[in-house]
Protein backbone atom coordinates (compact mmCIF):
# COMPACT_ATOMS: atom_id res chain seq x y z
CA UNK A 1 0.00 0.00 0.00
CA UNK A 2 1.40 3.15 -0.93
CA UNK A 3 1.64 6.36 1.58
CA UNK A 4 0.68 9.86 0.63
CA UNK A 5 3.54 12.05 0.11
CA UNK A 6 4.03 14.93 2.26
CA UNK A 7 7.21 17.60 2.20
CA UNK A 8 7.43 20.47 4.41
CA UNK A 9 10.68 23.36 4.68
CA UNK A 10 11.57 26.39 6.58
CA UNK A 11 13.81 29.66 5.66
CA UNK A 12 15.05 30.17 8.77
CA UNK A 13 13.36 31.94 11.88
CA UNK A 14 14.21 35.33 13.38
CA UNK A 15 13.01 38.54 13.36
CA UNK A 16 12.32 38.66 9.65
CA UNK A 17 12.01 42.34 8.53
CA UNK A 18 8.37 42.88 7.02
CA UNK A 19 9.87 44.08 3.82
CA UNK A 20 11.86 40.75 3.39
CA UNK A 21 8.82 38.82 3.62
CA UNK A 22 7.60 38.23 0.42
CA UNK A 23 10.89 36.98 -0.74
CA UNK A 24 11.14 34.30 1.94
CA UNK A 25 7.79 33.01 1.43
CA UNK A 26 8.65 32.74 -2.76
CA UNK A 27 11.77 31.40 -1.79
CA UNK A 28 9.98 28.30 0.43
CA UNK A 29 7.21 27.88 -2.10
CA UNK A 30 9.82 27.19 -4.95
CA UNK A 31 11.67 24.14 -2.86
CA UNK A 32 9.05 22.99 -1.74
CA UNK A 33 7.68 22.84 -5.38
CA UNK A 34 11.13 21.40 -6.62
CA UNK A 35 10.92 18.56 -3.87
CA UNK A 36 7.04 17.57 -4.53
CA UNK A 37 7.60 17.47 -7.95
CA UNK A 38 10.11 14.55 -6.97
CA UNK A 39 8.02 12.84 -4.47
CA UNK A 40 4.87 13.04 -7.23
CA UNK A 41 6.93 11.41 -9.47
CA UNK A 42 7.37 8.52 -7.32
CA UNK A 43 10.71 9.45 -5.95
CA UNK A 44 12.59 9.41 -2.16
CA UNK A 45 12.44 10.97 0.81
CA UNK A 46 16.09 11.47 0.16
CA UNK A 47 15.66 12.85 -3.02
CA UNK A 48 13.71 15.36 -2.37
CA UNK A 49 14.75 16.77 0.97
CA UNK A 50 18.08 17.15 -1.28
CA UNK A 51 16.49 18.41 -4.09
CA UNK A 52 14.44 21.48 -2.04
CA UNK A 53 17.26 22.24 -0.02
CA UNK A 54 19.32 23.01 -3.07
CA UNK A 55 16.96 25.47 -4.16
CA UNK A 56 17.22 27.28 -1.11
CA UNK A 57 21.01 27.10 -1.24
CA UNK A 58 20.73 28.69 -4.71
CA UNK A 59 18.69 31.70 -3.75
CA UNK A 60 20.61 34.45 -1.72
CA UNK A 61 17.49 35.31 -0.10
CA UNK A 62 18.43 32.85 2.19
CA UNK A 63 21.43 32.12 5.19
CA UNK A 64 22.36 29.04 3.00
CA UNK A 65 24.76 28.06 0.12
CA UNK A 66 24.95 31.27 -2.50
CA UNK A 67 24.22 34.69 0.19
CA UNK A 68 25.16 33.56 3.40
CA UNK A 69 26.58 35.49 6.37
CA UNK A 70 29.75 36.51 6.15
CA UNK A 71 32.44 35.30 9.33
CA UNK A 72 35.29 37.54 11.20
CA UNK A 73 37.31 36.80 8.53
CA UNK A 74 34.69 38.01 5.76
CA UNK A 75 34.66 34.77 4.22
CA UNK A 76 31.69 32.19 4.16
CA UNK A 77 31.67 28.95 6.16
CA UNK A 78 29.20 26.13 5.16
CA UNK A 79 27.74 23.25 7.56
CA UNK A 80 24.97 20.84 5.95
CA UNK A 81 23.40 17.45 6.87
CA UNK A 82 21.33 14.71 5.08
CA UNK A 83 19.67 11.92 6.92
CA UNK A 84 17.56 8.99 6.10
CA UNK A 85 15.15 7.51 8.50
CA UNK A 86 15.05 3.95 7.21
CA UNK A 87 18.12 3.38 8.72
CA UNK A 88 19.58 6.40 10.66
CA UNK A 89 22.28 7.04 8.22
CA UNK A 90 23.20 10.66 8.07
CA UNK A 91 26.19 12.63 5.83
CA UNK A 92 27.23 16.23 7.40
CA UNK A 93 29.60 18.70 6.18
CA UNK A 94 30.83 21.54 8.31
CA UNK A 95 32.94 24.84 8.08
CA UNK A 96 33.55 24.04 4.10
CA UNK A 97 34.23 26.52 1.55
CA UNK A 98 34.09 27.09 -2.52
CA UNK A 99 31.03 24.74 -2.61
CA UNK A 100 27.60 25.32 -3.77
CA UNK A 101 25.86 22.61 -2.54
CA UNK A 102 26.83 21.57 1.08
CA UNK A 103 23.69 19.41 1.17
CA UNK A 104 24.64 17.31 -1.86
CA UNK A 105 28.27 17.08 -0.24
CA UNK A 106 26.81 15.82 2.43
CA UNK A 107 24.67 13.07 0.71
CA UNK A 108 27.95 11.65 -1.10
CA UNK A 109 29.79 11.64 2.75
CA UNK A 110 26.51 9.54 3.52
CA UNK A 111 26.88 7.49 0.18
CA UNK A 112 30.09 6.86 -0.56
CA UNK A 113 32.73 7.37 2.24
CA UNK A 114 33.07 5.86 5.73
CA UNK A 115 32.54 8.55 7.67
CA UNK A 116 29.51 9.96 8.87
CA UNK A 117 30.94 13.79 9.36
CA UNK A 118 33.74 15.89 7.47
CA UNK A 119 34.78 19.04 7.79
CA UNK A 120 36.84 21.93 6.11
CA UNK A 121 39.55 20.91 3.85
CA UNK A 122 38.69 17.63 3.81
CA UNK A 123 35.49 18.05 3.17
CA UNK A 124 36.47 20.08 -0.01
CA UNK A 125 38.95 18.02 -0.69
CA UNK A 126 36.10 14.83 -0.78
CA UNK A 127 33.88 16.96 -3.00
CA UNK A 128 36.94 17.19 -5.95
CA UNK A 129 37.49 13.51 -5.69
CA UNK A 130 33.45 12.89 -5.83
CA UNK A 131 33.47 15.09 -9.10
CA UNK A 132 31.58 17.88 -7.52
CA UNK A 133 32.19 21.10 -9.85
CA UNK A 134 34.55 23.64 -7.82
CA UNK A 135 32.90 26.81 -6.80
CA UNK A 136 34.86 29.73 -6.32
CA UNK A 137 34.25 31.82 -3.04
CA UNK A 138 33.43 34.78 -5.00
CA UNK A 139 29.99 33.17 -6.52
CA UNK A 140 28.84 32.45 -2.82
CA UNK A 141 29.20 35.80 -2.20
CA UNK A 142 26.57 38.88 -2.30
CA UNK A 143 26.98 42.44 -1.92
CA UNK A 144 24.20 42.53 0.46
CA UNK A 145 26.52 40.66 2.56
CA UNK A 146 29.79 42.66 2.34
CA UNK A 147 28.09 45.75 3.05
CA UNK A 148 26.56 43.99 6.18
CA UNK A 149 30.07 42.84 7.03
CA UNK A 150 31.67 46.32 6.39
CA UNK A 151 29.11 47.84 8.77
CA UNK A 152 27.54 50.03 5.77
CA UNK A 153 24.22 48.69 6.33
CA UNK A 154 22.63 48.00 9.75
CA UNK A 155 20.85 44.98 9.48
CA UNK A 156 20.94 42.41 6.89
CA UNK A 157 17.99 40.96 5.05
CA UNK A 158 19.24 37.61 5.04
CA UNK A 159 17.14 35.04 6.86
CA UNK A 160 18.31 31.70 8.26
CA UNK A 161 18.88 28.26 7.93
CA UNK A 162 16.84 26.45 5.80
CA UNK A 163 15.90 22.80 5.86
CA UNK A 164 13.43 20.23 4.36
CA UNK A 165 11.01 17.11 5.65
CA UNK A 166 9.54 14.68 3.60
CA UNK A 167 7.46 11.50 3.66
CA UNK A 168 7.81 9.52 0.34
CA UNK A 169 5.30 6.93 -1.18
CA UNK A 170 7.44 4.25 0.59
CA UNK A 171 6.72 5.72 4.23
CA UNK A 172 10.03 6.35 4.36
CA UNK A 173 11.56 9.72 6.07
CA UNK A 174 13.97 11.67 5.37
CA UNK A 175 15.74 15.32 5.95
CA UNK A 176 18.18 17.80 5.88
CA UNK A 177 19.30 21.54 7.01
CA UNK A 178 22.08 23.61 5.06
CA UNK A 179 23.28 26.82 6.87
CA UNK A 180 25.99 29.45 6.36
CA UNK A 181 25.72 29.56 10.11
CA UNK A 182 25.71 33.10 12.12
CA UNK A 183 27.03 36.50 11.05
CA UNK A 184 30.57 37.73 12.09
CA UNK A 185 31.11 34.17 13.70
CA UNK A 186 35.17 33.27 14.08
CA UNK A 187 36.19 31.14 11.70
CA UNK A 188 35.75 27.29 12.44
CA UNK A 189 32.83 28.27 13.96
CA UNK A 190 30.51 24.97 13.72
CA UNK A 191 26.26 25.38 14.92
CA UNK A 192 23.74 22.60 15.59
CA UNK A 193 22.86 22.21 11.47
CA UNK A 194 25.44 19.71 10.67
CA UNK A 195 24.95 18.14 13.93
CA UNK A 196 22.82 14.88 14.25
CA UNK A 197 20.10 15.33 16.72
CA UNK A 198 20.32 18.99 17.02
CA UNK A 199 20.09 20.47 13.27
CA UNK A 200 18.15 17.35 11.73
CA UNK A 201 17.01 14.01 12.73
CA UNK A 202 14.86 11.32 11.04
CA UNK A 203 13.51 7.91 11.98
CA UNK A 204 10.89 6.19 10.23
CA UNK A 205 9.77 4.86 13.93
CA UNK A 206 8.86 9.05 14.40
CA UNK A 207 9.57 11.32 12.41
CA UNK A 208 11.48 14.11 10.98
CA UNK A 209 12.89 17.11 12.30
CA UNK A 210 14.61 20.03 11.02
CA UNK A 211 15.75 22.96 13.20
CA UNK A 212 16.71 26.70 12.71
CA UNK A 213 17.51 29.48 15.47
CA UNK A 214 20.47 30.20 17.86
CA UNK A 215 22.99 27.20 17.25
CA UNK A 216 24.56 27.41 20.47
CA UNK A 217 21.31 26.83 22.31
CA UNK A 218 19.53 24.27 20.34
CA UNK A 219 22.57 22.23 20.63
CA UNK A 220 22.23 22.01 24.10
CA UNK A 221 18.50 20.40 24.33
CA UNK A 222 19.71 17.97 21.21
CA UNK A 223 16.16 19.48 19.84
CA UNK A 224 15.11 17.71 16.87
CA UNK A 225 15.92 14.46 18.57
CA UNK A 226 13.82 15.72 21.23
CA UNK A 227 10.61 16.40 18.94
CA UNK A 228 11.29 12.63 17.60
CA UNK A 229 11.31 11.11 21.04
CA UNK A 230 8.38 13.58 21.66
CA UNK A 231 6.41 11.78 18.53
CA UNK A 232 7.84 7.87 20.00
CA UNK A 233 6.10 8.94 23.28
CA UNK A 234 3.01 9.46 21.24
CA UNK A 235 2.74 13.20 20.74
CA UNK A 236 1.79 14.26 17.05
CA UNK A 237 3.86 16.12 14.97
CA UNK A 238 2.52 19.64 16.09
CA UNK A 239 2.73 18.64 19.77
CA UNK A 240 6.08 17.30 19.37
CA UNK A 241 7.01 20.58 17.74
CA UNK A 242 5.98 22.72 20.73
CA UNK A 243 7.22 20.35 23.18
CA UNK A 244 10.67 20.98 21.93
CA UNK A 245 10.29 24.68 21.50
CA UNK A 246 8.77 24.83 25.48
CA UNK A 247 12.28 22.60 26.10
CA UNK A 248 14.63 25.05 24.64
CA UNK A 249 12.89 27.70 26.33
CA UNK A 250 12.77 26.25 29.95
CA UNK A 251 15.97 25.12 29.91
CA UNK A 252 17.79 27.60 27.96
CA UNK A 253 17.65 31.36 27.22
CA UNK A 254 18.16 30.93 23.16
CA UNK A 255 15.37 30.88 20.19
CA UNK A 256 14.76 29.11 17.36
CA UNK A 257 12.04 26.62 15.34
CA UNK A 258 11.19 23.69 13.97
CA UNK A 259 9.29 22.10 11.21
CA UNK A 260 8.16 18.46 12.45
CA UNK A 261 6.80 15.87 10.23
CA UNK A 262 5.65 12.45 11.61
CA UNK A 263 5.20 8.85 10.13
CA UNK A 264 1.30 9.41 9.65
CA UNK A 265 2.32 12.53 7.53
CA UNK A 266 0.77 15.34 9.75
CA UNK A 267 3.23 18.40 9.39
CA UNK A 268 4.08 20.55 12.34
CA UNK A 269 5.92 24.56 12.91
CA UNK A 270 6.90 25.92 16.12
CA UNK A 271 9.22 28.45 17.18
CA UNK A 272 10.00 30.67 20.13
CA UNK A 273 11.93 33.36 17.84
CA UNK A 274 9.79 36.25 16.40
CA UNK A 275 9.10 34.68 12.95
CA UNK A 276 9.64 31.50 10.86
CA UNK A 277 9.38 31.15 7.26
CA UNK A 278 7.69 27.99 5.93
CA UNK A 279 6.27 25.95 3.44
CA UNK A 280 4.58 22.85 2.97
CA UNK A 281 2.67 20.28 0.88
CA UNK A 282 0.45 17.41 1.18
CA UNK A 283 -0.93 14.90 -1.30
CA UNK A 284 -3.39 16.68 -2.50
CA UNK A 285 -1.00 18.98 -3.62
CA UNK A 286 -2.08 22.47 -2.10
CA UNK A 287 0.95 24.68 -0.64
CA UNK A 288 0.88 26.03 2.58
CA UNK A 289 3.20 28.80 2.60
CA UNK A 290 3.92 31.75 5.21
CA UNK A 291 5.34 33.58 7.70
CA UNK A 292 4.18 32.43 11.06
CA UNK A 293 4.60 34.83 13.82
CA UNK A 294 5.38 34.35 17.48
CA UNK A 295 2.19 32.90 18.81
CA UNK A 296 -0.43 34.56 21.33
CA UNK A 297 -2.82 32.73 23.44
CA UNK A 298 -5.84 33.30 21.51
CA UNK A 299 -3.82 32.89 17.94
CA UNK A 300 -0.83 31.36 16.32
CA UNK A 301 -0.67 34.32 13.92
CA UNK A 302 0.30 32.53 10.39
CA UNK A 303 0.06 34.21 8.11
Amino acid sequence: MKNLPVLVVHGGSGDIPVETRTVRVTGCRCAVDIGWAVLADGGSALDAVEAAVRVMEDDPAFDAGRGSFLNRAGEIELDGIIMDGRDLNFGAVAAVQRVRHPVTLARLVMAESEHAMLAGAGAEAFARERGLPPCPSWELVVEREVEHWRGETRVSSTSGTVGAAALDESGNLAVATSTGGMFNKHPGRVGDSPLVGCGAYADNRTGAVSATGEGEALMKVVISKAACDFMAGGMTAQEAADGAIALLTERTTGVGGLIVLDRQGRVGVAHNAPCIAYAYITAGGEVTAGIERQRTQTSNMRE
